[in-house]
């Protein structure tokens, strides 16, 4: 049997791919026409920038990636393919319905995926469209996989585990969350204004 990865993609890993890719578009499409002030500025005490936003995360991406290689490997050893469609758990849909916006619940980000120190604007973008590709990666490894019986931890509580298909879907969703709260970041009053462009000389 060819493994996962040499297969045509199924439509669900599919659609998951088109998920990260217009997750990728757009967060440079809010980000690019920022300056580096309107990037970094943040509402007040206790909330984030656009940047924070961004490395957030960056640093969830860092943490789940190694949780979907543990995943993968754990389906790919025990031989649990699929073709779906895939039904998944209560648990694993209702996660994914929390962390889709509007935020309906709010939580403090765990020590380890909070924003670390500032980085420049092209350091963060390089590495969030980075983790994007990887997202990507692991999809063509979980290809061909049983995305409702294959089981990933969940980033912010190991102990607790959901389908991979739930894993994928969590992660594309809570990207999408943070970058609606960046939109929001823009929208606050008090935003910087956009720099006045030069006339040409």
């Amino acid at each position: 049997m060819p493994s996962p990865g040499h297969l045509a993609l199924t439509p669900e890993i599919d659609a998951f791919r088109l998920q990260f890719e217009q997750i990728a578009a757009d967060a440079g499409a809010l980000v690019t026409p920022l300056s580096d002030e309107q990037f970094t500025w943040y509402p007040g005490p206790d909330r984030w920038s656009i940047a924070q936003c961004l490395e957030h995360l960056n640093a969830t991406a860092r943490v789940y990636l190694a949780h979907l290689d543990e995943g993968i490997a754990d389906a790919i050893r025990r031989g649990l393919y699929g073709e779906g469609p895939f039904t998944y758990s209560w648990l694993g849909r209702a996660i994914v319905a929390v962390a889709e916006p509007p935020a309906r619940l709010r939580t403090k980000a765990p020590a380890g995926l909070q924003p670390g120190a500032p980085r420049r604007r092209a350091e963060i973008m390089a590495a969030f469209r980075a983790y994007q590709v990887q997202f990507v990666d692991r999809l063509r490894q979980a290809n061909g996989l049983d995305l409702g019986r294959a089981r990933v931890r969940t980033p912010v509580a190991p102990w607790l585990r959901m389908s991979l298909g739930s894993g994928f879907a969590v992660m594309a969703a809570h990207e999408r969350r943070h970058l609606a709260q960046a939109r929001r970041v823009a929208g606050t009053p008090g935003f910087p204004a956009a720099p006045t462009p030069r006339p040409p000389t």
